[in-house]
């Protein structure tokens, strides 16, 4: 098995990232497998909000849950088998939005979605630690979040365009379809990815210690201060994301003049925004050494804007360039956290301990989603708009102290 330590071609590391990159990029089409289709959901089955909004719920919640748990089995059985799982588990959702004719129909749907994404974090952070070089591990990192986030873009045009053209139903297999196409590919291309399991792994670079590997450790890294603090950087920042991307256009037009589809642009580009961080993030966390630093740095200057947003302190034409700003600085700090997680990782507990912490770790990305935008949502029904904003900022300053206390 090939392994970061060994000398790796450019060539080499490149087929690896392009294949983790679009297992991820295929988890982010899946988080909108339903919501762009909830228009047409709610029209056939008579649902209200707060029931498609559920769905989401279930969706985060179990991959929530599962991705502290998939991380396990990743050590032990392999990340290329659980990367394979993953697509499978998608691949059901969609066939089961496809025939789903009842709202418990949608809830296993979103369900299955959910634990299919719930294996990808672990699996793919897995994956590149232990077969890309350690000096391009920050471009790796970048790429894997930038697809991330064109996974978006592509499942909210994707599902929308088929179900206004054909029917949720037909959305539903023709999601399936395309991740069943996804999985073929990868298994075809199997010999980029395969890295051995835990138990028989001869290390990335970082040997974990004898006991850190034995069952009887295997709990171990939840004793760690240092993991805790990493779930809680991601828990906080990505709760900003989320009151941002369910919230950005109701809130700007009811703080400024605005309409909501303006509203809407400035969430696009933040969205864009933070895709341009991310590639200029990969090449900082590649030349500088101190990964906190350029979290610090990054989110503290993006916490200005939502606060001048909450005052009110910006004019109409700043709204998208703010938005944009905003969005960049988040991205930029993307590959340097997740270099923090591998630091934390590799130090403490050695590289046989990649799936689990990372796993466990990358949960608070989904809990942060699933519970702080449902707080925020009660801000709104009570018409604080400027405090759901400025929420934004207070949740990037304290991920910012989290990063740093990591380090």
């Amino acid at each position: 098995m090939h392994d970061a330590t060994l000398p790796r071609t450019w060539r080499g590391d490149a087929g690896t990232v392009g294949l983790v990159s679009l297992a991820h990029g295929t988890s982010h089409f899946f988080h909108l497998l339903l919501p762009p289709l909830f228009p047409w959901i709610m029209h056939d089955l008579g649902l209200r909000f707060t029931d498609v909004a559920f769905l989401t719920t279930v969706f985060f919640a179990v991959s929530g849950t599962g991705q502290a748990l998939a991380g396990f089995a990743v050590d032990r059985v392999g990340a290329l088998r659980m990367l394979l799982g993953a697509i499978a588990l998608l691949a059901t959702s969609g066939v089961a939005l496809g025939f789903a004719h009842s709202y418990a129909g949608l809830v296993v749907s979103a369900a299955l979605a959910g634990a299919g994404n719930s294996i990808f974090h672990p699996a793919d952070f897995t994956i590149l630690n232990r077969r890309v070089s350690a000096g391009r591990l920050g471009h790796a990192f970048a790429m894997h979040g930038l697809v991330g986030n064109l996974g978006w873009a592509a499942g909210a045009s994707f599902m929308a365009g088929v179900g206004a053209a054909a029917g949720w139903h037909a959305a539903g297999f023709a999601a399936a379809a395309a991740a069943a196409l996804v999985g073929v590919f990868l298994w075809t291309q199997r010999g980029h990815l395969a890295v051995s399991p835990a138990h028989s792994s001869h290390g990335g670079g970082a040997h974990a210690p004898a006991t850190a590997a034995s069952p009887s450790s295997r709990f171990g890294f939840l004793q760690s201060a240092t993991v805790w603090t990493c779930f809680a950087f991601f828990y906080f920042s990505t709760g900003a994301a989320g009151i941002l991307q369910n919230f950005a256009p109701t809130i700007l037009a009811h703080l400024y003049p605005i309409t909501i589809a303006l509203g809407s642009a400035a969430l696009t580009a933040y969205l864009l925004g933070s895709a341009a961080g991310m590639l200029a993030g990969g090449f900082l966390a590649s030349h500088v050494a101190r990964s906190d630093r350029i979290i610090a740095v990054a989110l503290l200057l993006a916490a200005v804007v939502p606060a001048q947003l909450a005052m009110k302190a910006l004019a109409v034409a700043a709204l998208l360039p703010a938005m944009a700003i905003l969005g960049f600085g988040t991205g930029v700090a993307g590959p340097s956290r997740d270099l923090l997680v591998r630091h934390a990782a590799a130090s403490r507990f050695g590289a046989d301990a990649f799936g689990r912490v990372y796993g466990f770790v990358y949960s608070g990305l989904d809990i942060g989603v699933a519970t702080i935008p449902l707080a925020i949502g009660r801000l709104l029904d009570g018409g604080h708009f400027s405090w759901a904003m400025g929420s934004v900022a207070v949740l990037l300053v304290v991920a910012t102290g989290a990063a740093v206390r990591v380090r």
